[in-house]
């Protein structure tokens, strides 16, 4: 995390060495983290037991009552710390959880950045520290905590699912843009697409956001008023603007020197060095449509893996916050895309000043281009706001957090669905399991 031209804060590679690093901003903050590390983990325990179950349906009654209940379970039997710091996560807003564990701004950016990834929303927004959470609780080769890079970049993981349902006969076509579903007497019979041909199946699995497929390939006749009502409400939008570049050199930054790879230049690279910071950045996005000092964070791959770039060069992807889904009064993104990342990359270059120059080549995805591109209604990333009015059992909605639609046949899979975001698969193996369980 660079800082200002001179200081910058690290994380990672060991509690002592965060600790060594928290030590030049605030030696109470490092005295606080092993104890701050443990609990985090404690929650974020419960909430990957929470992840690989079936999230209980409402509808069903008692049944869902007793189901509801043996999940919590894991949860009741914790001590008494545990259930205060789950409801803390629950309930606070960042800035407050972390403010209850530090005092260095810094220290507290750190940790608070992973609560608005992929979040239209500050710090200081009740039950961001939820999110802060979310992004935590993954696992990595059995390193809990860890993010990982898949060689060959994120199209080798889909290269790798092809092979195996290829490898089990499935056909695969992506030149296939679907119409429509096809519904009779209450349940998916099939699909139209584009072409006007037709695809019958006894099942249909969708991994589209909930408010695509219900909204835009659903005649809205088939479905329940009600549940038209609250897939209208269902909230979508992460106030987030992709951007990769083709580098012809690593960025060489004010605050640690330097243009051969380091340790640096393989860290994930966060721009946003106080949660004021953050907060003015969400602000500037809902009044004006993006911040003027937006929240970057910066990967480079080709540092680790060197399939992705000729010798010598590089290519990073720049992630940011936060850009409004949709820009007020006439305007487009479309017009104002390559303002937004003339912003973004003016941003980098204050703290690295060759990056600029070092540009070979760029891809924009504005929110509009994200949802153009890649079906991610209001370029959402999560497929769906991560609230939590929208999560566990009532992901998408409430009575249909079973993977299960108002649509006998059709079943949900994909990160609208719980536990929601982030490269996980579990939205699909629980999926699997439910779809197997009706035969």
């Amino acid at each position: 995390m660079p800082i200002d031209d001179s200081t910058f804060l690290k994380l990672g590679g060991g509690l002592e060495k965060t600790q060594k690093e928290f030590i030049k901003f605030s030696e109470k903050d490092a005295a606080r983290l092993p104890e701050y590390y443990e609990r985090i983990e404690a929650v974020a325990d419960v909430l990957r037991d929470l992840s690989i179950k079936t999230p209980p349906n409402p509808k069903q009654g008692i049944k869902a009552a007793l189901n509801a209940a043996l999940q919590l379970w894991p949860i009741a039997t914790k001590g008494n710390q545990v259930h205060r710091d789950v409801y803390d996560l629950f309930t606070k807003s960042a800035r407050s959880f972390l403010d209850s564990w530090f005092e260095n701004e810094h220290v507290k950016a750190a940790f608070g950045f992973d609560a608005i990834v992929g979040n239209f929303a500050s710090p200081d927004t009740p039950g961001s520290a939820y999110v802060l959470l979310h992004h935590v609780f993954g696992e990595v080769n059995g390193e809990k905590g860890a993010w990982g890079h898949a060689i060959g970049g994120m199209g080798s993981i889909t290269k790798a699912m092809q092979q195996a349902c290829e490898d089990e006969g499935v056909k695969i076509y992506t030149d296939a843009s679907v119409e429509r579903v096809i519904v009779n007497n209450g349940a998916a019979i099939g699909i139209q697409l584009e072409n006007g041909s037709t695809i019958e199946a006894k099942k249909i699995i969708s991994n589209l956001n909930p408010k695509l497929l219900y909204k835009k390939l659903i005649d809205e006749k088939d479905l329940d008023p009600e549940f038209n009502r609250k897939m209208d409400g269902y909230k979508c939008g992460s106030g987030t603007f992709r951007m990769n570049v083709a580098l012809s050199e690593l960025p060489d930054f004010l605050s640690l020197p330097g243009k051969d790879i380091a340790e640096h230049h393989q860290s994930g690279i966060v721009i946003a060095p106080t949660l004021d910071y953050m907060d003015k950045a969400y602000i500037d996005a809902k009044v004006h449509g993006w911040s003027s000092n937006p929240i970057v964070e910066m990967l480079i791959p080709s540092t680790m893996d060197d399939t992705l770039a000729p010798p010598g060069q590089h290519v990073a992807s720049l992630f940011c916050q936060q850009f409004s889904p949709q820009l007020s009064g006439e305007r487009s993104w479309h017009d104002f895309r390559l303002e937004a990342a003339d912003t973004i990359i003016e941003t980098v270059n204050n703290h690295a000043p060759n990056f600029k120059n070092s540009i070979l080549g760029t891809m924009i995805l504005s929110p509009l281009d994200l949802e153009e591109k890649f079906g991610l209604t209001d370029g959402d990333i999560m497929h769906g706001q991560m609230t939590l009015d929208q999560m566990w059992a009532a992901r998408p909605i409430l009575n249909y957090g079973d993977y299960r639609g108002p649509l006998k046949s059709l079943y949900m899979c994909g990160s609208g669905t719980h536990p929601g975001g982030g490269v996980t698969g579990l939205p699909g193996r629980n999926a699997a399991r439910e779809i197997l369980k009706d035969g």
